[in-house]
């Protein structure tokens, strides 16, 4: 051979066996490592139950919880919404005084005179801009009758577009007209649970039914849902709503009077009020409130005494908002700290597992296993329970609040983040819950580990 054939540089051989060291991430490694981790977790099948026991009961908790705080928070916002939020509601009200002055009064009954005037809803009109409808009520305590059936029930005289103002639906029939308004119509809307006391066999619409001394005839029926007992202390009224039965404004100005006289303990009394209730509906919904502050100091300067009050369903469905963040975060924390346990759960049995394992540690270590495989290791172990756990959790989380909707018939509400949310906290707990025993397990001398008994 000669020189130049010594001095040639060799080529390089594809099937050498001299290979460049690998960086990044070795998905085979990886694999090998996982399966070493469910294996362990399989051989003590037991222990890793009672173990992802504490996150399913966690993560179950937060969701159902939540759900429960949801649906709870969606009813008492739907009232509110009901109202109307460009809606602001005076409603009379009876003075304390007022009412202890006529229980101590002796001889024939003098008329208690509070409440709304016809003058004060013309004052708010004329003083201010985007009122766009005033929808006056008056309500009258009477027993209605047909033939050998009666109730005692509410008759609101009101105008035609008050079912509209409170979100009220008719379940059949229609509301009286403007036609009807105008010329002191007999005719009654019923609600839902006055046609049934009334009517229990018969369709109510078409027929008649007394109030006093005259004939009223059916002309709708409102649903049921349509009626929420959320402030209905209005004077002369009763508590529930669906006593209620509905005629014109005139019709009950011009039959009834402004004065009524009702039976107490004390004797007779009689009251004058001209409006008990006034729904005020407001072309735009960001100075409602506003609006609202400026009627209470108008009413505040006609009246002496606090003989009415205001609701402001918008400003009421701002605090159930905000008292409905407050819930749910009150809610997920208590619900939170079974996932606390959970993860605590979590770090124990990683720990006696660390402790277990020990010589199979010190073997791997001087076999060429490196710190971070030993920590993959563990803390793959510590995901795969916190995760199934999580996985199980939710499940279960969804499954409760229809149970709780289908046995006790609350409203149940359960919003696509929760189980994201309760899910990623588990997955999280099994993290920073496996990071300490990963690098205990990682950080012992591979010698001491290969003596341990």
């Amino acid at each position: 051979m000669n020189d130049a054939a010594l001095n040639k540089p060799a080529l390089s051989n594809p099937g050498s066996s001299q290979r460049r060291p690998q960086t990044g991430f070795n998905f085979v490694r990886f694999k090998k490592i996982t399966q070493v981790g469910i294996k362990s977790i399989y051989s003590h099948g037991l222990r890793s139950l009672l173990t992802v026991l504490g996150i399913v009961i966690g993560v179950a908790a937060v969701i159902a919880m939540l759900a429960v705080s949801e649906g709870a928070s969606f009813e008492a916002q739907q009232q509110f919404r009901d109202l109307g939020a460009s809606n602001i509601l005076l409603k009379s009200v009876k003075p304390a005084e007022v009412e202890e002055s006529s229980n101590r009064g002796f001889g024939p009954p003098q008329a208690i005179v509070y409440g709304l005037t016809t003058a004060d809803i013309t004052a708010i009109r004329d003083s201010i801009p985007g009122i766009t409808n005033v929808i006056a009520s008056r309500i009258v305590k009477k027993n209605v009758w047909n033939l050998g059936y009666s109730i005692n029930a509410d008759v609101v005289g009101t105008a035609v577009d008050y079912p509209s103002s409170r979100n009220y639906n008719l379940r059949s029939g229609r509301f009286f007209s403007e036609t009807e308004v105008r010329d002191h119509g007999n005719v009654v809307v019923l609600s839902d649970e006055v046609a049934n006391a009334l009517f229990p066999i018969d369709n109510p619409l078409g027929m008649t039914i007394k109030i006093d001394s005259d004939y009223y005839n059916i002309v709708g029926i409102m649903e049921s849902e349509g009626f929420s007992n959320l402030g209905q202390n209005q004077a002369g009224s009763s508590n529930s709503a669906s006593t209620r039965i509905f005629i014109p404004f005139t019709s009950s100005k011009s039959r009834f009077g402004e004065t009524t006289t009702r039976q107490t303990a004390g004797g007779m009394e009689r009251e004058t009020v001209q409006l008990h209730e006034a729904i005020i509906q407001i072309d735009n919904q960001e100075a409602v409130i506003e609006i609202g502050e400026i009627i209470e100091q108008i009413l505040k300067r006609r009246h002496k005494d606090v003989d009415y009050a205001i609701e402001v369903p918008l400003a009421l469905l701002r605090q159930a908002e905000e008292s409905a963040l407050r819930d749910q975060i009150v809610a997920g924390a208590i619900a939170g700290i079974s996932l606390l346990v959970g993860g605590i759960g979590i770090m124990n049995i990683m720990l006696a597992s660390v402790t277990e394992r020990t010589r199979e540690i010190g073997i791997r270590r001087a076999l060429g296993a490196k710190k971070k495989d030993i920590i993959t290791q563990f803390l793959i172990e510590a995901v795969i329970l916190s995760g199934v756990g999580g996985l199980i959790g939710v499940v279960l989380g969804i499954i409760i609040p229809f149970v709780i909707s289908a046995v006790w018939g609350m409203t149940t509400i359960v919003t696509p983040m929760a189980p994201i949310l309760a899910f990623s906290i588990s997955a999280l707990i099994g993290v920073v819950f496996g990071i300490y025993p990963s690098m205990r397990a990682a950080d012992m001398d591979p010698v001491e580990a290969l003596r341990h008994e």
